[in-house]
């Protein structure tokens, strides 16, 4: 392989052993298991950008690092990578038709973090989830009062379950608190999606330990009919992605897998947008899917609940930033934070997008496209600060904010 590629794949320092490693991980999950490299071996991965030859490779870590690497050491690496499936190569695109092939097939859309993010085995994952509902900074495990009327809309986070446990904890109990949804609207967060189009749909249940979710592929049939766009051209997006996951996840927990259906949607980022300052529903691509799925929900008879999974603040060295994320950071995060769910408190999509606007989304609020979609739905809805959270992280200088809100 004279001019190898790297894969768009993720990138982070771990320390083991006194001594600090890059771990490369595929988020998509083509490539299975996580690959750790010296920082010589990550240096050399860095210039894998398609066009430079080895030869060239080789100066490049002469002149880094003062010493020739050899060829057959090139070698190596190319085809330890290449077996792991982080190269841009024939082996690795035969492998993503494999997979592809294997998941289109599915009825189901497996539960891909079960075992990593939360227990696998359902008696153990109930005790683990019931424990998040604790206080004090849960809300109890039980509703003390149960409201006839059902929610429109919840807002939930989608960080790690065991980082932002009280906040999903908050947000669920509100839901048993209410008349059950007979149909969800799952508006996830595609944190993947680089196409042209903005909204992905599945036809797919979504698996949890509990039992499958099931997917209401009618409804989705008729929404898809209705959009301008191709809502299954980046389906694959919903194989690996979590945010839907783990939305599936604490439904199954707090309704069970039955006695509702669900519609999951996941949202691509609208950062174009939001640099050129253009208002989402004013996209052809945005304001035909908001219209269009308006319209098929103006005909709904069942109780529906539009549920979007969603954090907010991403800021420290992990995600770009100069500074690390440290305790005066957070306090500022916090601030603007809560600045920006008073426009979802009013249900107001023109403020929330123009206090996100108005600093270029410098803290990458990463729920915003399905925070917005959700907003302009539920237009004029008031709604209800639930819990907010910061999870903090020492090793990477970086933080993570997150929150939970009903929509009456």
């Amino acid at each position: 392989m004279e001019n190898p590629k790297i894969r768009a794949v993720e990138a982070f320092p771990v320390e083991q052993q006194d001594q600090t490693l890059i771990c490369l991980r595929d988020p998509s999950g083509l490539a299975p298991e996580p690959i750790m490299l010296g920082m010589g071996a990550y240096f050399i991965v860095t210039l894998f950008d398609g066009k430079m030859s080895l030869k060239n490779i080789q100066a490049a870590f002469a002149k880094r690092f003062g010493e020739m690497i050899a060829l057959e050491k090139l070698d190596e690496l190319i085809a330890a990578l290449d077996r792991a499936y982080f190269l841009d190569s024939p082996a690795f695109h035969e492998r993503e038709r494999r997979v592809r092939e294997e998941f289109l097939a599915s009825p189901d859309r497996p539960a891909a973090l079960a075992g990593l993010c939360y227990e696998k085995d359902p008696a153990k994952l109930r005790l683990e989830l019931a424990a998040f509902f604790d206080p004090p900074e849960g809300p109890g495990r039980v509703p003390t009062v149960k409201k006839s009327a059902s929610l429109a809309g919840l807002i939930a986070p989608h960080i790690d379950p065991r980082r932002g446990a009280a906040a999903y904890a908050h947000a669920y109990h509100e839901l048993m608190a209410h008349e059950p949804p007979e149909l969800v609207v799952i508006l996830g967060t595609s944190h993947y999606g680089g196409g042209p189009e903005l909204f992905s749909a599945t036809r797919k249940n979504y698996a949890t330990p509990f039992g499958a979710v099931e997917t209401d592929g009618s409804f989705i049939d008729r929404l898809a009919a209705r959009y301008r766009g191709d809502l299954f051209a980046d389906e694959m997006l919903h194989r690996g992605e979590h945010s839907i996951e783990f939305q599936a996840l604490f439904l199954a927990y707090a309704l069970g897998a039955r006695g509702y259906q669900v519609v999951p949607i996941l949202v691509s980022s609208f950062h174009e947008l939001v640099a050129s300052g253009v208002m989402p529903a004013r996209d052809s691509r945005v304001g035909s899917f908001i219209a269009a799925l308006r319209s098929e929900l103006d005909a709904e008879h069942r109780r529906v609940l539009i549920l979007a999974g969603v954090d907010f603040a991403h800021v420290g060295r992990k995600f770009g930033d100069e500074f690390a994320a440290d305790r005066a950071v957070a306090g500022r995060v916090q601030r603007e934070d809560l600045g920006l769910i008073e426009n979802i408190k009013r249900g107001d999509p023109e403020g929330f997008f123009a206090d996100i606007v108005k600093d270029r989304d410098a803290r990458r609020i990463c729920g915003l496209a399905p925070m917005y979609t959700q907003l302009e739905l539920l237009r004029g809805r008031s709604a209800r600060l639930l819990k907010y959270g910061i999870a903090m992280e020492p090793q990477s200088e970086s933080a993570v904010s997150f929150a939970s809100l009903a929509i009456d």
